[in-house]
């Protein structure tokens, strides 16, 4: 069965990985993918550079869930930390193993 679900992508610093995953599973997620990832920016540096490389942090939910990871991610993080996120999305197999029942 196909489902249509949003993937959410979120770029942060390592130190963030514990607090963005108590986050998205706060959202609903039921899993998630971490990938260690390393770039450069609009500055040129990245907090990685003295603690570090970043981490990006994948999962698939729905969109109401996507949107309120969002706007924690943004009211939490954005401010004082290098964080980036998008949004994508995507149809899924086996999609309902993606949705908290």
């Amino acid at each position: 069965m196909k489902v249509p679900l949003t993937k959410v992508s979120i770029i942060i610093e390592s130190l963030l990985k514990d607090e963005v995953i108590e986050l998205i599973r706060k959202h609903g997620a039921t899993g998630h993918t971490l990938t260690k990832v390393e770039g450069e920016g609009s500055s040129g540096r990245h907090a990685s550079d003295w603690g570090g490389r970043n981490i990006k942090v994948e999962t698939l939910v729905s969109k109401e869930a996507a949107d309120a990871i969002m706007d924690d991610l943004s009211d939490e993080y954005f401010e004082d930390y290098s964080v980036i996120a998008w949004l994508v999305e995507v149809t899924v197999l086996r999609g309902d193993k993606f949705i908290k029942k």
